[in-house]
């Protein structure tokens, strides 16, 4: 499972991100405010999104390889930079830096989630997938992520980075879905210590049945 490849990390937060400094000795602790979202370039950003209601919609491979593609596609067009992510079957973990132009952290987040989301439920409805009836709400609108912006939560030191992005990469063997990191390849230790580039040769689109077994 050991891995050399380094991992990159993003350059320190500038003082105007640090709004309260505690001063203990010749330490010093970066308290930042955890009730609002600083947009900063280069920023590291910790953020959680998940499936509508929590259930496994990425419960098969297919899903996985499609999201990850996309995901890729649109951190390229984006300029993003990611130092961590992994598709579990109920949500995303990313670890990402935005670049020096104007973007939000919620204008690269829409271009991510909804166009899959349209396609997935697309795809869906044409095979009368029975897991639709899970997704549905009571205006009648259907959904494939939680509503809401996710979790969503600055990081400020190269520490932090490190410690987050080491979350993220072992949280499919913390969770028990595999013995060896090696065994879920839809994640950034896989693609950095196997050398995999997206697209996958086995991701096919979604010509596949939803997630029966979504819970």
């Amino acid at each position: 499972m050991a891995c050399r490849s380094p991992r990159p990390f993003p350059v320190p937060w500038s003082g105007a991100a640090r709004r309260s400094v505690k001063a203990t000795g010749a330490a010093r602790i970066f308290v930042m405010p955890r009730s609002r979202r600083i947009e900063e370039p280069h920023g590291a950003r910790f953020l959680t999104f998940s499936c509508y209601q929590r259930l496994t919609l990425f419960g098969t491979s297919v899903i996985r390889d499609a999201f990850a593609e996309h995901m890729l596609r649109v951190a390229g067009e984006a300029r993003l930079r990611f130092f961590a992510w992994v598709i579990m079957p109920e949500h995303v973990h990313l670890v990402v830096s935005q670049p020096t132009h104007p973007q939000t952290t919620a204008s690269w987040m829409q271009r991510l989630k909804e166009p899959f989301a349209r396609r997935v439920l697309a795809r869906w409805r044409q095979l009368d997938a029975p897991v639709l009836a899970r997704l549905q709400d009571r205006s009648g609108s259907f959904h494939f992520w939680q509503r809401g912006g996710g979790y969503d939560r600055t990081l400020v030191s190269r520490d932090e980075v490190y410690r987050k992005s080491t979350y993220v990469e072992e949280n499919p063997l913390c969770r028990g879905l595999v013995e060896s990191l090696d065994d879920w390849r839809w994640s950034s230790w896989f693609t950095r210590c196997r050398a995999v580039a997206w697209p996958s040769p086995v991701c096919d689109g979604l010509q596949t049945t939803a997630p029966e077994g979504s819970h």
